[in-house]
């Protein structure tokens, strides 16, 4: 490897001996995030992939997270290290811990040992003394908007503090170097609300574990459904902002035209004991993780989704890849990723009758519904993580040579002055 000279108090980058993409320079890069495995989540998967993508690719990481239970313990491996900070449980949602502040820890730790790059997931008081951390220390900050938290406001009755917490979260992210989002429509609508700096980069999906062929026909079975009849699906938390009603209005409708349908709802959230007691018909699978919940995926028929707050949704690539008919809002990942009747079946944002009436175009042709779930997992099958994270390391780069450069000049102007 040959070294390349940079300023005092900084790690020297190296060639990768490894396939690196477009062989870049290693990068050391903190990565502070509020949930992270075990912790079963959509940001928490994608946070995993990127991490061991990363380290696939020769890349030092430092992951700094919340203390997720009392005899949790950092994990150290090659390329990897973790930092434990503190934490309390998240209002809402107690698998998930908020991290408390640590600006003077992460101070003296990047002190200490400097990354060339800090990259914060998660908004809250952790991510937010990171950054102040970070700032201090001149290190140059990718952030990520995973979660529309003004959104959430709305749904658990707290919509006066949509604004202020808009406000916040633009604060937050417009004193990083870039923003990064999963698709383009989310780029332009954070543009139009003040965001300065945003960069899109997509999600994965493993079309290994999700795949039509764990399909279980002792599953279906099980769920009561009988020879051809449809099992529909809604992957995600049992919660609020999910907009469950809809799910369960187009389901209705659904049950009208074909009675031997099924609703299964796999996960759990604030909304579960109230639906199980106003819905014992239908079946509530619980959480679930690995090849279980990739098999449950692949065991139903048509996957209603018609959440609103998602960034991206990646229950929405999930059952694509397992095969399933999607029906969804053209929003988020099916807003990028489906064409109507060619892949998945879409309607207008916020149509609860649009939505239903989708549902019942994907079931009442049994043809074209097979073509459609044959053209998911195609589509599926282009979403490779590989790409993503070689896509995420060049942006981490092109920041850190940006920041580098600026940095050299802010010295030059330094020893003009002098």
């Amino acid at each position: 490897m040959r070294e390349v000279s940079l300023p005092q108090n900084s790690f020297p980058l190296t060639r990768c001996d490894c396939d690196c993409a477009d062989n870049l320079f290693r990068l050391r890069v903190a990565i502070v995030t509020e949930t992270y495995p075990p912790e079963i989540n959509g940001v928490a998967m994608t946070i995993a992939h990127m991490v061991d993508g990363l380290s696939e690719l020769g890349h030092d990481l430092q992951i700094v997270r919340p203390r997720q239970h009392r005899d949790d313990q950092p994990v150290e491996r090659e390329r990897l290290t973790e930092v434990l900070a503190r934490g309390i449980p998240l209002p809402r949602y107690p698998g998930l811990k908020m991290g408390l502040p640590a600006e003077r820890k992460l101070l003296k730790l990047w002190s200490e040992k400097q990354p060339d790059l800090v990259h914060i997931v998660t908004e809250g008081p952790l991510g937010w003394s990171a950054l102040s951390a970070a700032r201090r220390l001149r290190l140059p900050v990718v952030t990520d908007f995973h979660t529309n938290f003004h959104q959430y406001s709305r749904n658990y009755g707290f919509g006066w503090l949509h604004k202020p917490i808009s406000g916040y979260l633009r604060n937050f992210h417009n004193k990083g170097d870039v923003t990064l989002v999963p698709t383009q429509a989310m780029r332009e609508g954070l543009i139009a609300q003040g965001y300065k700096a945003v960069r899109v980069v997509s999600r994965g999906v493993d079309t290994v574990l999700y795949n039509p062929r764990r399909r279980s026909l002792a599953l279906r079975e099980s769920w009561g459904v009988q020879g051809d009849a449809p099992a529909v699906l809604y992957v995600g938390r049992l919660a609020p902002e999910k907009n469950l009603p809809v799910v369960l209005q187009a389901f209705e409708q659904l049950a009208a035209l074909e009675p031997r349908a099924r609703l299964v709802l796999v996960g759990d959230g604030p909304a579960r004991a109230e639906l199980q007691r106003q819905y014992p018909q239908h079946i509530f699978a619980g959480m679930r993780s690995g090849e279980d919940l990739a098999t449950h995926y692949a065991s139903g028929d048509l996957f209603l989704f018609p959440s609103l707050t998602e960034t991206f949704g990646n229950v929405t690539t999930e059952a694509m890849a397992s095969g399933l008919a999607v029906i969804a809002y053209d929003y988020a990942a099916a807003g990028q990723l489906i064409l109507d009747g060619e892949n998945g079946f879409v309607a207008p944002r916020d149509d609860g009758q649009a939505f239903s009436q989708a549902a019942l175009r994907a079931l009442a042709d049994p043809l074209r519904r097979t073509a459609v779930r044959h053209r998911a997992r195609l589509t599926a099958e282009h979403l490779s993580w590989r790409h993503v994270v070689r896509d995420f390391a060049a942006v981490l780069h092109e920041i850190v040579a940006a920041h580098e450069q600026n940095e050299n000049l802010h010295d030059a102007t330094l020893l003009t002055a002098e």
